[in-house]
């Protein structure tokens, strides 16, 4: 079995659907993984095929606007504990994307694994705003990064992979950090977003639309921010 040379380059972390010559601002998207395992993805990876609907969506709706679009690629399947391997690489897509673009403005949005990959480095100083898709937000995880961020974590009562409740108990600590933040249920939605998976790909779209100003946010997100409460439901 070849063996990697560990003084080999990394391979970029940052791979572009839409490149813009000026950038105004940018959407990064991270897709899920597992909680272990240190091969790299599958070429074909549906983690990642999951996360194509919502590219596109993005796409759609911020065509003409300025705004780069791209993902995060993994070097390894799993999160793998202490090693946090994708905000790892999510770090160093930013940082990449810092190097390509400059100091644009960046909303984060992550599935799953994605999603903790995504709240755990948005302390990065081009992050503004992340939209959390099922996150897996495990009892205890820090939310002191999220200060001075916009946050919405978007969660299916029928996932039976990541726990709501976890969501939940992230934007209310983070609230207490200081971040603007708000948990919708998404009622019948489940962890592969398959169940109104139209429902799930629209708000999305107008969550970044919302975050990146571009657009209103929702009514009900536009509220909760207001008002500090979340809304009950994305009927």
């Amino acid at each position: 079995m070849p063996v990697s040379d560990p003084r080999a380059p990394l391979p970029p972390a940052l791979v572009l659907d839409r490149s813009v010559r000026r950038p105004r601002t940018a959407v990064l998207l991270l897709h899920g993984g597992r909680s272990e395992g240190m091969e790299a993805p599958p070429r074909w990876n549906l983690a990642a095929a999951r996360m194509r609907p919502f590219t596109r969506s993005v796409l759609r709706v911020t065509e003409g606007h300025d705004v780069l679009v791209g993902r995060v690629r993994y070097r390894h399947r799993g999160w793998n504990g202490a090693r946090a391997d994708a905000a790892v690489d999510a770090q160093r897509a930013l940082d990449e994307l810092e190097e390509l673009a400059g100091a644009v403005r960046v909303v984060l949005v992550g599935h799953s694994m994605g999603g903790r990959a995504a709240l755990a480095v948005a302390g990065h100083e081009l992050v503004r705003g992340v939209v959390g898709l099922a996150p897996w937000c495990p009892a205890g995880e820090p939310v002191e990064q999220l200060a001075d961020r916009r946050i919405v974590l978007v969660h299916g009562d029928r996932d039976r992979t990541t726990d709501p409740l976890g969501s939940r108990d992230v934007v209310r600590r983070a609230r207490a950090a200081g971040a603007d933040t708000c948990a919708v249920l998404m009622t019948g939605g489940d962890h592969a977003m398959l169940r109104r998976a139209p429902e799930w790909h629209t708000l999305t779209s107008e969550l970044v639309a919302g975050l990146l100003g571009l657009a209103p946010l929702p009514g009900p997100v536009r509220r909760a921010f207001e008002e500090g409460l979340d809304p009950a439901t994305s009927d």
